[in-house]
């Protein structure tokens, strides 16, 4: 289902762009929800300025892909693709949403990155997620502040702080990417930019294999959290040394 929240969500995938989730922690997203956990997107552009495809054609695309992630529900709001910027009116828009949907964990793009949206996202969403807690940011709804916030790092040439297992649903997670046929299909427009539609499934999972790899699975997705763990019980840390 997608389309306006209603309902408390678990995780909720916030990203600049429609397809951004999809590449980054999808699996994550698919695992989650076969925990019973919910599940939601937002995505804070409508893509229009994608050399590829309109804004309309990632609309549907991005409900398809939905479907097949087995997420609750999934919005985009309105900023402009390719300009969006960390000022007081668009965390306010991104609050209003925390503030309906009141997640316990937050997942944002790496704040590294290529594209300056994505660098941009990591910090409006972290400023936002702040701003949603403060009881005197007036809003017709109470304030919450997530607990956790983790960066989807699949991109970025640094450590994870840990990897989850998507090995179960690494065809899913491909699924939910292809959805994208505007954006993945080969065509002459783009074919520079693109990898060519008969790589991307091989690129795909050899970088889910990579990171799986470091944990120990057959493949996986990369987080990056900015505080230290905590540890019960020696006994039980995952993962290997020897």
């Amino acid at each position: 289902m997608t389309g306006a929240f209603t309902d408390v969500i678990d995780v909720l995938a916030i990203a600049a762009h429609r397809d951004d989730v999809e590449q980054t922690c999808g699996g994550t997203l698919l695992r989650m929800a076969a925990r019973g956990l919910r599940t939601a997107i937002l995505d804070l552009t409508q893509g229009e300025a994608g050399t590829r495809g309109s804004a309309l054609e990632r609309r549907d695309e991005a409900a398809e892909a939905a479907r097949i992630l087995n997420v609750s529900s999934r919005q985009a709001l309105d900023l402009p693709d390719g300009a969006v910027e960390n000022s007081l009116e668009n965390r306010l828009q991104i609050v209003r949403v925390l503030r309906q949907l009141r997640p316990r964990v937050v997942i944002l793009p790496y704040w590294q990155a290529r594209h300056p949206d994505h660098a941009t996202v990591a910090t409006l969403g972290y400023e936002a997620c702040f701003l949603s807690g403060l009881a005197k940011v007036a809003t017709d709804l109470a304030p919450h502040r997530p607990f956790k916030i983790v960066y989807a790092s699949l991109y970025a040439d640094v450590r994870p702080s840990f990897i989850v297992d998507i090995a179960p649903f690494i065809e899913k997670r491909f699924a939910a990417l292809m959805a994208y046929r505007s954006q993945y299909a080969n065509q002459a427009k783009g074919g520079g930019l693109f990898v060519p539609e008969e790589e991307i499934r091989e690129r795909t999972l050899a970088e889910a294999r990579h990171y799986g790899l470091l944990a120990g699975v057959r493949y996986g997705e990369p987080f990056v959290q900015k505080e230290v763990g905590l540890v019960d019980d020696l006994t039980l840390i995952p993962v290997q040394s020897i």
